[in-house]
């Protein structure tokens, strides 16, 4: 049995690990957004999928030796195969499709290994109840979600602080040959198995008992006995599909709220997933760690308190109170879920049916949040569309219940369904404009009438306001938000005043920063988002007023700018972040390289830094000293004339450009703590900088 429970825990811990080191070398190329992960989990839920559906054929269709045969030709190709680092022909161009791009370039490095290191829970837990008179099969999936739940825990607090995504990989691939190897040894033991003669008929004993004695493969017995347990109900499977869907969505929607508003990093990726992982391993681990009556109240205070953090939590709220109200909720919610699941298990005689149809809502769930929410919905709606999901879902569960808890469970549900409702069309209403795509959701909102001289109109991306117009012709050109005349970038422009001024923005927004441009000046602004760029022009007229040249260039900055020629720019702004979501591609010492490839050697690199979770400043400076390069904190407060308080940390090549009198206020010293390593390509850690 040691071999099993090694083989199972080693492909389990691979199988979790593998997915944050993959998706942290798709995210720069795909603009640090959040939906990388969402697109990411897909692919891997889909995976996982398959790799359930292949062992669940291969167990009812073939021989334990034409099992054995299969798996070790695939074992042996997929070690032909491996290759972790991505072909550059995957980096996107500007206008395609992001969600296919990320699957197929997942599918072409780890596609193969994952699929079969999906597989091993169900097909060797299969084959350990054909070669031993005794399995434990439900315990052994206990041991899988325990690696699982290592491997996640392990990577933000152990592997990501302490090593580069480069031995990251060559690590992960030295453990898969580790695997392939125990897995071939399983494979041979099942080969072993040639014909039923060689077991004595297994006894089928009730599924509620701690050791099952099963015989789920139907190969190893000439004929199922006369008292074996009933098959599973078509309302069964659909039941384990619906529970297996909910606590996906819910899992995908959490992971995105937190994300949009703090950094799609590993560490916001595997707290939510290992919470719902921690809750298959306590569920399946033990048959009293589930009661339906005592989990009631936990769910119904879970789901409302989830909806109250929709409906009221908004970009002002700390994270001391967003991660443990949401994160919290989703542990509960995904309790019950999954202790429905463990409560209504099948015999193991068909385990891997039951696998596969949790392998499938799981899938169903990824679908949902990871490409088709992006596209169906106007706003991150598939939070409300998961609460009310599982509110109506324990309808089912507790259906059965005594009269007044079926009356107080139907009446929850209706309350919170009706109020996530009534909420997100209000927000709607507000709106003159609400879209969202892969990168995220635009909202633009209208305060006063066209003839109102006060009127403004205002950009919000997720819970982040990015910019704001007033709309009276003679004010419409006026210095809002972040970049006042007195915030850091204002202050940038002003210093490298010249004729035919060439400036260049990461990040569009509203453009702003075009009511700085002049005759004969030349603006070039960067933007992963298309709909940004619809919205800028169509919506706000700060484009169309500037009276220097303005190009938009589409498709990831660092990616382009890589593609581009020097540009000289006299002042080069670095701004893209989406809500309170940092892209931490654009702030590796990588990327500010090639920023300063693309300044005059008296240019200014101006930095927005302002976030309320997040204390980017010392990220700036390291990346600064690293270089050589010399640096500016300029901070200023609220305003007048919709002016709001913003950092910048400014940086350049000659001291001399800083020294000049409208920096000299600006003469604060920026801290970095002990410890905090400069960010690469290769390292970040979002830890080390985190404001709760």
């Amino acid at each position: 049995m040691l071999l099993y429970t090694i083989t199972i825990f080693l492909s389990a811990f691979l199988l979790f690990q593998v997915q944050p080191i993959m998706a942290k070398i798709a995210l720069p190329w795909f603009g640090g957004s959040a939906s990388v992960w969402a697109a990411c989990m897909l692919f891997f839920q889909a995976f996982l999928l398959l790799g359930y559906l292949y062992s669940h054929l291969v167990v009812r269709r073939l021989s334990p030796r034409l099992q054995s045969a299969l798996h070790g030709a695939l074992l042996a190709l997929s070690l032909l195969l491996l290759r972790m680092q991505p072909d550059p022909s995957w980096k996107p161009a500007g206008g395609e499709e992001p969600v296919l791009r990320i699957l197929g370039m997942l599918a072409s490095t780890v596609g193969l290994p994952y699929l079969l290191l999906s597989t091993t829970g169900p097909l060797l837990q299969a084959w350990y109840a054909c070669t031993h008179r005794v399995a434990f099969p439900y315990w052994l999936y206990s041991v899988s979600n325990l690696g699982s739940f290592l491997a996640l825990l392990s990577y933000p607090v152990v592997i990501e602080p302490a090593l580069g995504i480069g031995r990251q990989t060559q690590i992960w691939s030295a453990g898969y040959i580790t695997f392939c190897l125990a897995c071939a040894a399983c494979a041979w033991l099942a080969w072993r198995v040639r014909t039923a003669d060689q077991l004595e008929a297994l006894p089928v004993e009730s599924n509620q008992d701690r050791e099952e004695v099963i015989h789920p493969i139907e190969n190893c017995a000439e004929a199922q006995p006369s008292d074996a347990p009933a098959a599973p109900a078509w309302h069964d499977y659909l039941l384990w599909l619906l529970l297996a869907a909910c606590s996906s969505t819910l899992l995908l929607a959490v992971t995105n709220y937190v994300c949009q508003n703090i950094a799609p990093v590993p560490l916001l990726w595997v707290l939510p997933l290992s919470l719902y992982l921690l809750s298959f391993i306590i569920t399946f681990g033990s048959e009293k760690a589930y009661e339906p009556g005592a989990y009631l109240g936990l769910l119904a205070l879970a789901l409302s308190g989830l909806t109250f953090g929709v409906i009221k939590f908004d970009g002002s709220t700390r994270l001391i109170y967003i991660i443990p109200l949401f994160l919290g909720g989703l542990f509960i919610c995904c309790l019950v879920c999954h202790g429905e699941l463990a409560r209504r298990k099948p015999h193991a005689r068909y385990l891997t049916g039951f696998y596969l149809a949790v392998a499938l809502g799981g899938a169903l769930g990824g679908l949902f949040v990871g490409w088709l929410a992006p596209y169906i919905f106007r706003g991150y709606w598939e939070m409300s569309v998961g609460l009310a999901f599982a509110a109506l879902l324990g309808l089912w569960i507790y259906w059965r219940s005594n009269r007044i808890t079926l009356l107080a469970w139907t009446t929850l549900s209706l309350v919170i369904c009706w109020t996530l409702f009534n909420h997100e069309r209000a927000v709607a209403r507000e709106a003159r404009l609400m879209v969202r795509n892969f990168y995220g959701a635009l909202r633009v909102t209208q305060d006063g009438g066209l003839h109102d001289p006060l009127a403004t109109r205002t950009l919000v991306h997720g819970t982040i306001t990015h910019g704001v117009q007033y709309l009276a012709p003679d004010r419409r050109r006026l210095h809002t938000t972040y970049y006042a005349g007195n915030s850091g970038v204002g202050l940038a422009i002003e210093a490298t005043r010249r004729p035919g001024q060439r400036v260049g923005v990461i990040g569009l927004g509203t453009g702003t920063i075009a009511s700085y441009g002049r005759k004969g000046d030349y603006y070039r602004f960067y933007d992963i988002n298309p709909q940004v760029v619809e919205i800028a022009r169509r919506e706000f007229t700060y484009l169309m007023d500037c009276p220097a040249k303005v190009d938009i260039v589409l498709g990831d900055a660092r990616l382009s700018l890589e593609r581009e020629p020097p540009q000289n720019f006299d002042v080069l702004a670095v701004d893209a972040f989406s809500s309170d979501m940092i892209p931490v591609h654009l702030l590796t010492i990588e990327a500010f390289r090639q920023y300063f490839r693309h300044l005059r050697s008296d240019g200014i690199l101006a930095v927005h830094v302002s976030n309320r979770h997040l204390a980017l400043e010392p990220v700036v400076q390291l990346a600064a000293e690293a270089l050589g390069k010399a640096v500016r904190l300029v901070e200023n407060g609220d305003g007048a004339d919709l002016v709001y308080g913003s950092t910048w940390v400014l940086l350049a090549s000659k001291p001399e450009v800083l020294d000049r009198p409208e920096f000299e206020p600006h003469d604060l010293v920026i801290q970095v703590k002990p410890g905090l390593r400069l960010w690469t390509d290769d390292y970040s850690n979002l830890w080390k900088i985190l404001q709760l």
